[in-house]
């Protein structure tokens, strides 16, 4: 197996990535900071943190990775979710936050030291003063937060 290695990327490059390789989401709007990881040869996954989604939780010290996507590479979700706390610590966030579908294993998150805080019904963001249409998962959905 080859070497994983972390390195930088852009918006765009992330982006690009994740909307070929996501299961069930598209690449998201906004960015504060993103990491990709190479095995020596190309990318094989991103991990994209921003504002929180939630507005109850964009108090100006919590980001929240609103992305990883691999392309299935062992151990590469785990190594992005590491490195994105890294960077938010010592950018001076003092929560990081993200959320998986229930239906997710959150394997790669309690290898990188995550646990489960909340649990959320999910549910969209459709009102009728301004109707959305989802295009993505509106199911149940568990808040994580790295334990260190």
């Amino acid at each position: 197996m080859s070497r994983l290695e972390l390195q930088p990327i852009t918006l765009k490059e992330a982006r690009k990535f994740v909307d070929l390789n996501h299961s069930h989401h598209r690449a998201p709007v906004g960015w504060l900071f993103g990491v990709a990881v190479n095995d020596g040869a190309k990318v094989v996954g991103v991990a994209i943190a921003g504002r929180p989604v939630a507005r109850m939780a964009d108090d100006g010290w919590t980001v929240e990775i609103t992305r990883c996507c691999t392309d299935h590479t062992q151990n590469v979700a785990s190594k992005l979710y590491g490195a994105l706390v890294r960077a938010a610590r010592a950018l001076g966030y003092r929560r990081i936050i993200t959320y998986t579908l229930r239906s997710e294993s959150g394997d790669s998150l309690k290898a990188a030291g995550w646990k489960v805080i909340a649990e959320s019904r999910g549910g969209n963001w459709n009102r009728a003063g301004r109707p959305r249409v989802d295009t993505h998962p509106t199911g149940e959905k568990l808040l994580w937060e790295p334990e260190y």
